[in-house]
């Protein structure tokens, strides 16, 4: 009698892990719950909450499931480039090419500043720090915006493909893969820098190839004022640290142990409280990241994991176009983080782990331009614009699909055959 009950609340465990589970990954697809205020990061809290409550994942099942060293590096850069945000950098920036950039040289300024940036920074923050400050630049040259703001959008996310810190689920696979940060740039950083390139080709080619961008842009807006905010404190000291944190990075260190080493000595600086760098913390994605840990925990103890992972070995995700298709369309479906939340317990599976946790980071990054909703640092610009530059669902896909095409393709090549 107590082995039948026992497999009677094994069952019943297995179904409502699965209700969480989809229930989760149908609002990570659509956004939001319909009919309520529940985001992405709130759902991720909420099912994770809900693994607890019914009892499908233990405390110390949940212990076993978060990736620690993922969440310290995350949290770390998000206190690096806030520091960097509070000195003034990205306006040190955006003067530089005020200063040095005639309107033709703009697109791939843009293009190769925020893409180079990207590959070292978290790529959201940098759209967020980059989108109102372009929006300052094309008042003051008098040009249309959209085709520099789609820049910023497009060469984030291609940049962000290069490095182990350019973007969230690139952290993700650099903590669990164990690659060395300069084998992934090794890897990485060709398709990313020939990315670029492609993405100012097909920029200029759809939208500035008749004309130079220029339009009468009024604004009620000032334009010195997203340009001008004085800094509060010095840029040289935070830039100072950020360069020992890259320089420890390709020196093999900890990505995480470094990169917290930074954060904190930019924490005992006595310029301003350290309450206005955590005022530009992302505590949001972190809850994403926490939550969605806990619901991939308790998938795997109810055995969903293994379940969809024996669905993923009929579908022939060894090819590797199979596999790179998959985890497109899977990342414009539920988000790239979920995508590959969903997808690491199968890579060690692989008879080439390395290059395949390499391919998922590559396909999951540049799948993100393939719509506005492919990517959060797409939504940024999107969302920061608004007001001043419409940008539609179709305006971005004309250049979204060419561009995400042609750059998959050269990742897909150059891991395929030119890896090594």
């Amino acid at each position: 009698m107590t082995s039948a009950l026992g497999h009677t609340l094994s069952h019943w465990h297995v179904v409502i892990a699965w209700t969480i589970f989809l229930a989760s990954y149908l609002v990570f697809a659509i956004g939001r719950l319909p009919g309520t205020k529940i985001d992405r990061p709130a759902m991720a809290i909420i099912g994770a909450v809900l693994m607890f409550v019914f009892g499908v994942l233990s405390p110390k099942a949940a212990i076993e499931s978060i990736d620690f060293t993922t969440l310290v590096l995350l949290f770390s850069m998000m206190l690096i480039v806030a520091s960097l945000h509070l000195a003034g950098f990205f306006e040190w920036i955006t003067r530089l090419a005020i200063e040095h950039l005639s309107p033709r040289q703009l697109l791939p300024g843009i293009i190769f500043i925020s893409g180079i940036l990207s590959a070292f920074l978290v790529n959201d923050i940098v759209c967020l720090m980059f989108a109102p400050l372009i929006l300052g630049l094309c008042r003051r040259m008098q040009l249309r915006p959209l085709p520099y703001l789609l820049a910023l959008a497009t060469a984030s996310n291609i940049g962000s493909t290069a490095t182990i810190t350019g973007n969230p689920q690139n952290i993700l696979i650099g903590s669990i893969s164990g690659i060395p940060y300069r084998t992934f740039l090794a890897h990485l950083g060709p398709v990313a820098l020939l990315g670029l390139f492609v993405d100012w080709a097909l920029l200029h080619w759809i939208h500035l190839r008749n004309d130079n961008g220029t339009e009468n842009f009024s604004t009620s807006k000032p334009e010195e004022t997203t340009v001008t905010r004085e800094p509060e404190m010095h840029p040289a000291f935070p830039m100072i640290v950020s360069l020992g944190v890259l320089v420890g990075f390709f020196c093999g260190f900890s990505p995480a142990l470094v990169a917290a080493a930074g954060g904190a000595v930019l924490l005992i600086q006595r310029r301003h409280s350290p309450q206005a760098i955590y005022g530009d913390v992302d505590w949001s994605l972190l809850m994403l990241f926490l939550g969605l840990f806990l619901i991939i925990g308790g998938a795997e103890q109810a055995g969903i994991s293994q379940q969809l992972l024996d669905v993923a070995e009929r579908l022939n995700l060894h090819n590797s176009l199979i596999f790179t298709a998959v985890v497109t369309l899977l990342s414009n479906i539920v988000s790239n983080v979920p995508a590959v939340m969903l997808l690491k317990g199968l890579i060690p599976q692989f008879h080439d782990p390395q290059n395949t946790w390499l391919m998922l980071a590559m396909s999951s990054t540049l799948a993100g331009n393939l719509t506005i909703t492919g990517s959060v640092a797409n939504i940024i610009v999107v969302e920061k614009a608004r007001g001043e530059a419409h940008i539609g669902f179709l305006d971005y896909m004309k250049i979204g699909v060419p561009v995400t095409l042609a750059t998959l393709a050269i990742g897909l090549l150059w891991l395929h055959f030119l890896h090594y």
